[in-house]
Protein backbone atom coordinates (compact mmCIF):
# COMPACT_ATOMS: atom_id res chain seq x y z
CA UNK A 1 0.00 0.00 0.00
CA UNK A 2 2.81 2.43 0.88
CA UNK A 3 4.57 1.66 -2.41
CA UNK A 4 1.41 2.39 -4.40
CA UNK A 5 0.84 5.65 -2.53
CA UNK A 6 4.49 6.65 -3.03
CA UNK A 7 4.22 5.84 -6.73
CA UNK A 8 1.04 7.92 -7.10
CA UNK A 9 2.57 10.90 -5.30
CA UNK A 10 5.72 10.63 -7.43
CA UNK A 11 3.65 10.39 -10.61
CA UNK A 12 1.60 13.45 -9.64
CA UNK A 13 4.80 15.37 -8.87
CA UNK A 14 6.34 14.45 -12.24
CA UNK A 15 3.14 15.43 -14.07
CA UNK A 16 2.99 18.74 -12.18
CA UNK A 17 6.60 19.53 -13.08
CA UNK A 18 5.95 18.62 -16.72
CA UNK A 19 2.84 20.84 -16.74
CA UNK A 20 4.71 23.81 -15.29
CA UNK A 21 7.58 23.42 -17.77
CA UNK A 22 5.22 23.00 -20.72
CA UNK A 23 3.05 25.94 -19.70
CA UNK A 24 5.29 28.54 -21.35
CA UNK A 25 7.76 29.12 -24.17
CA UNK A 26 11.02 30.88 -23.41
CA UNK A 27 13.28 30.45 -26.42
CA UNK A 28 13.61 33.21 -29.01
CA UNK A 29 13.17 30.78 -31.91
CA UNK A 30 10.01 29.10 -30.60
CA UNK A 31 8.02 29.65 -33.84
CA UNK A 32 10.76 29.50 -36.47
CA UNK A 33 9.76 26.11 -37.90
CA UNK A 34 6.07 26.98 -37.95
CA UNK A 35 6.66 30.33 -39.70
CA UNK A 36 8.85 28.61 -42.29
CA UNK A 37 6.06 26.10 -42.92
CA UNK A 38 3.50 28.90 -43.25
CA UNK A 39 5.75 30.60 -45.80
CA UNK A 40 6.05 27.36 -47.78
CA UNK A 41 2.27 26.98 -47.86
CA UNK A 42 1.42 30.41 -49.30
CA UNK A 43 1.42 29.07 -52.86
CA UNK A 44 -1.21 26.50 -51.86
CA UNK A 45 -3.49 29.14 -50.31
CA UNK A 46 -6.43 28.47 -52.64
CA UNK A 47 -6.78 24.79 -51.76
CA UNK A 48 -10.04 23.90 -50.05
CA UNK A 49 -11.44 20.69 -48.57
CA UNK A 50 -14.81 21.19 -46.91
CA UNK A 51 -14.67 17.72 -45.39
CA UNK A 52 -11.85 19.07 -43.19
CA UNK A 53 -12.70 22.77 -42.89
CA UNK A 54 -15.14 25.25 -44.39
CA UNK A 55 -12.19 27.63 -44.80
CA UNK A 56 -9.47 27.37 -47.41
CA UNK A 57 -5.73 27.27 -46.71
CA UNK A 58 -5.44 31.07 -47.10
CA UNK A 59 -7.95 31.63 -44.29
CA UNK A 60 -5.99 29.39 -41.90
CA UNK A 61 -2.64 30.98 -42.82
CA UNK A 62 -3.98 34.50 -42.37
CA UNK A 63 -5.76 33.57 -39.14
CA UNK A 64 -2.63 32.05 -37.58
CA UNK A 65 -0.66 35.19 -38.34
CA UNK A 66 -3.44 37.52 -37.19
CA UNK A 67 -3.48 35.70 -33.84
CA UNK A 68 0.30 36.03 -33.41
CA UNK A 69 0.16 39.72 -34.28
CA UNK A 70 -2.85 40.52 -32.07
CA UNK A 71 -1.35 38.65 -29.13
CA UNK A 72 1.84 40.65 -29.51
CA UNK A 73 -0.19 43.88 -29.57
CA UNK A 74 -1.92 42.87 -26.34
CA UNK A 75 1.40 42.09 -24.66
CA UNK A 76 2.96 45.33 -25.83
CA UNK A 77 -0.01 47.42 -24.67
CA UNK A 78 -0.41 45.75 -21.28
CA UNK A 79 0.75 47.14 -17.97
CA UNK A 80 2.91 44.39 -16.39
CA UNK A 81 2.10 45.77 -12.91
CA UNK A 82 -1.53 44.71 -13.46
CA UNK A 83 -0.68 41.06 -14.17
CA UNK A 84 -2.22 38.58 -11.75
CA UNK A 85 -1.37 34.91 -12.07
CA UNK A 86 -4.41 32.66 -11.96
CA UNK A 87 -5.01 28.93 -12.12
CA UNK A 88 -6.94 27.84 -15.21
CA UNK A 89 -7.69 24.17 -15.82
CA UNK A 90 -8.38 24.56 -19.57
CA UNK A 91 -5.10 26.40 -20.06
CA UNK A 92 -3.20 23.80 -18.06
CA UNK A 93 -4.56 20.94 -20.17
CA UNK A 94 -4.14 22.66 -23.57
CA UNK A 95 -0.71 24.13 -22.87
CA UNK A 96 0.60 20.90 -21.35
CA UNK A 97 -0.68 18.59 -24.09
CA UNK A 98 -0.25 21.09 -26.92
CA UNK A 99 -3.62 20.03 -28.29
CA UNK A 100 -6.62 22.22 -29.06
CA UNK A 101 -9.71 20.13 -29.82
CA UNK A 102 -11.04 20.79 -33.32
CA UNK A 103 -14.36 22.50 -33.82
CA UNK A 104 -14.69 23.74 -30.25
CA UNK A 105 -14.10 27.46 -30.73
CA UNK A 106 -14.90 30.17 -33.22
CA UNK A 107 -12.41 32.86 -34.18
CA UNK A 108 -13.34 36.24 -32.73
CA UNK A 109 -13.95 39.10 -35.14
CA UNK A 110 -10.57 40.57 -34.23
CA UNK A 111 -8.72 37.55 -35.68
CA UNK A 112 -11.15 36.52 -38.40
CA UNK A 113 -9.58 37.03 -41.84
CA UNK A 114 -11.41 39.01 -44.54
CA UNK A 115 -13.51 37.28 -47.21
CA UNK A 116 -10.82 37.81 -49.85
CA UNK A 117 -7.23 37.10 -48.87
CA UNK A 118 -4.54 38.01 -51.35
CA UNK A 119 -1.07 36.47 -51.40
CA UNK A 120 0.35 39.89 -50.48
CA UNK A 121 -1.91 40.01 -47.39
CA UNK A 122 -0.47 36.77 -46.05
CA UNK A 123 3.08 37.85 -46.88
CA UNK A 124 2.55 41.15 -45.05
CA UNK A 125 1.11 39.37 -42.00
CA UNK A 126 4.05 36.95 -42.02
CA UNK A 127 6.62 39.74 -42.21
CA UNK A 128 4.90 41.57 -39.36
CA UNK A 129 4.77 38.38 -37.26
CA UNK A 130 8.48 37.73 -37.75
CA UNK A 131 9.34 41.29 -36.67
CA UNK A 132 7.14 41.07 -33.61
CA UNK A 133 8.37 37.66 -32.52
CA UNK A 134 11.92 39.01 -32.65
CA UNK A 135 10.84 41.80 -30.28
CA UNK A 136 9.05 39.54 -27.77
CA UNK A 137 12.19 39.06 -25.68
CA UNK A 138 12.31 42.82 -25.08
CA UNK A 139 8.88 42.84 -23.42
CA UNK A 140 8.52 42.47 -19.66
CA UNK A 141 7.98 38.87 -18.49
CA UNK A 142 4.78 40.05 -16.79
CA UNK A 143 3.42 41.65 -19.96
CA UNK A 144 0.12 39.89 -20.47
CA UNK A 145 -2.95 39.32 -22.55
CA UNK A 146 -6.46 38.33 -21.50
CA UNK A 147 -7.73 35.28 -23.36
CA UNK A 148 -11.46 34.46 -23.32
CA UNK A 149 -10.81 30.81 -22.35
CA UNK A 150 -7.34 30.78 -20.78
CA UNK A 151 -7.65 33.95 -18.71
CA UNK A 152 -4.79 36.32 -17.98
CA UNK A 153 -1.57 34.90 -19.41
CA UNK A 154 1.94 36.34 -19.18
CA UNK A 155 4.51 36.67 -21.97
CA UNK A 156 5.83 33.09 -21.74
CA UNK A 157 2.32 31.65 -21.62
CA UNK A 158 1.27 33.86 -24.53
CA UNK A 159 4.20 32.51 -26.52
CA UNK A 160 3.01 29.00 -25.65
CA UNK A 161 -0.46 29.90 -26.90
CA UNK A 162 1.02 31.24 -30.13
CA UNK A 163 2.84 27.96 -30.68
CA UNK A 164 -0.03 25.62 -29.75
CA UNK A 165 -2.54 27.63 -31.80
CA UNK A 166 -0.26 27.84 -34.84
CA UNK A 167 0.46 24.09 -34.74
CA UNK A 168 -3.28 23.40 -34.41
CA UNK A 169 -4.04 25.28 -37.63
CA UNK A 170 -1.01 23.87 -39.45
CA UNK A 171 -2.39 20.37 -38.76
CA UNK A 172 -5.71 21.45 -40.25
CA UNK A 173 -3.93 22.86 -43.32
CA UNK A 174 -1.97 19.60 -43.76
CA UNK A 175 -5.28 17.67 -43.62
CA UNK A 176 -6.83 20.02 -46.18
CA UNK A 177 -3.88 19.46 -48.51
CA UNK A 178 -3.99 15.67 -48.18
CA UNK A 179 -7.15 15.47 -50.23
CA UNK A 180 -8.03 19.05 -51.15
CA UNK A 181 -8.74 20.34 -54.60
Amino acid sequence: MKKVLFFLVALIAVLAIFAVINNRETSNDFLDEELAEIESLIEKRKVRNTAVSEADVAWHLDHMLLVVNRLYDALENSNPEDFESELNASRLVVFTTGIIPRGRAQATDEVRPPEVIEKSDIEAQLSKAKERIAKLKDLDEKAYTKHPVFGMIDRGQTQRLMKVHTRHHLKIVRDILKSGS
